[in-house]
């Protein structure tokens, strides 16, 4: 089989970690994998790079000022549709297409004419709005029928000048309407009962199939020596994890806690600015040189928090019930179905509710939780078992059609 991934990304952050892995995993099961990327230099492994800086930044631009993100980068798509139809692809799987760098009805367009199978991963919501990519914190609901009067037109993909929401969203359900074998992943049950009630109810497969964690990386470590080598020896840790931090984040958050709890220490991993004032309790790490470094940073923690309220998985809340560490978060989106009986869930950013799950934790002890979170890790998020769960909707979605059509 003849497969090809288009994410913005590649090896890169979780999505491109993912990307890559299924690449991978493709290429060792004796498939012609290819990936389309814009982080990569050189052609090397069947992975070819999108656009440039200047098509990129060009694309931002206009997106910026006439709100439709996705109505550039006309030369690279063409030179992408060209590549493609050399390829001849079996199946196309779309992840993340709204980083300035590809024209979406050009390419949409050209799947449907050829009826190439066509698998769209829901990362997160943009598929099926008219301009955000997540939308419970701002509580707006209007894509469930059509976008327009965009109540939070000047965060993420931001439009300076216009609401072209309406277009947007018109334009999308057209697009994706036309793919004869459209297939919908979402990486959670609630995003993908989310997609069930957007334009994206006329795919002809719809399944849930969670992200997977490298179960040989993320396992629990013996903790001791990271303990001593950041002065933690028996204090309880909290441990939250970040690309940065920010308010936006939870970094005020955990800020509150460490005042709360003077006699626990906090962990941050990812980047922070550098003047940013923390209490003497908070360590912050920065970002670590290996996923095999993260998954000692979980394994030493007593718990993890994750204070998002709009996740469409939660990867590192999988990586940390991997290496056996409970979780709190809150009790929103994917959160919940993550967590399980492997920790706690709160109301939304309930400050006393996250000081009594920290509090039941301190009491229970992580080691009553652990064996139980990383049986759940193995359960839910092992690769193998996902990626085979990848090709069975490759094959159902193969076969409502008929054989193979080459492209001219």
């Amino acid at each position: 089989m003849t497969i090809v991934q288009i994410n913005a990304v590649y090896e890169y952050s979780s999505t491109g970690r993912t990307t890559k892995e299924m690449h991978d995993f493709f290429i060792s099961n004796g498939d012609n994998s290819y990936v389309f990327c814009t982080n990569q230099e050189k052609i090397e492994n069947n992975i070819f790079k999108i656009g440039n800086t200047i098509d990129y930044k060009s694309h931002a631009l206009g997106s910026r000022l006439l709100g439709t993100q996705g109505k550039f980068s006309s030369l690279s798509t063409h030179r992408l549709v060209r590549q493609l139809k050399s390829i001849n692809p079996d199946i196309v799987i779309l992840r993340n297409l709204h980083a300035n760098y590809i024209n979406l009805p050009i390419l949409l367009s050209f799947l449907a004419k050829f009826d190439i199978p066509t698998i769209i991963v829901l990362h997160d919501c943009w598929f099926f709005t008219g301009h955000c990519c997540y939308y419970t914190d701002d509580n707006c609901y209007k894509w469930k029928t059509e976008c327009n009067h965009c109540p939070i037109l000047h965060k993420y993909n931001k439009s300076l000048i216009f609401d072209r929401t309406n277009h947007n969203f018109t334009m999308k359900k057209r697009l994706f309407e036309a793919i004869p074998r459209l297939g919908v992943v979402g990486v959670s049950d609630w995003v993908l009962n989310e997609a069930k009630q957007s334009l994206l109810k006329c795919a002809k497969i719809k399944k849930r199939i969670y992200n997977w964690i490298d179960l040989s990386v993320f396992r629990p470590y013996d903790s001791n020596e990271l303990r001593s080598k950041l002065g933690l020896h028996n204090d309880f840790v909290i441990l939250g994890v970040a690309q940065f931090w920010n308010n936006e984040k939870g970094l005020q958050l955990f800020k509150k806690l460490a005042k709360e709890f003077p006699n626990c220490k906090i962990v941050l991993v990812g980047g922070m600015d550098s003047s940013e004032k923390l209490p003497t309790n908070i360590i912050a790490v920065g970002i670590l040189s290996g996923l095999r470094e993260l998954a000692e940073h979980y394994s030493m923690a007593d718990v993890f928090l994750n204070p998002s309220v709009q996740e469409t998985f939660g990867k590192v809340s999988a990586e940390a019930l991997a290496c056996g560490t409970p979780i709190i978060a809150n009790n929103a989106t994917a959160n919940p179905e993550l967590v399980g009986n492997c920790g706690f869930v709160v109301d939304n950013n309930d400050f006393e509710q996250f000081k009594t799950a920290i509090s039941n934790i301190m009491a229970i002890g992580k080691k009553s939780l652990s064996s139980e979170c990383v049986t759940r890790a193995n359960l839910l998020f092992n690769k193998a078992r996902n990626l085979k769960e990848y090709q069975n909707i490759m094959s159902d979605l193969s076969s409502l059609g008929s054989s193979k059509r080459s492209i001219p």
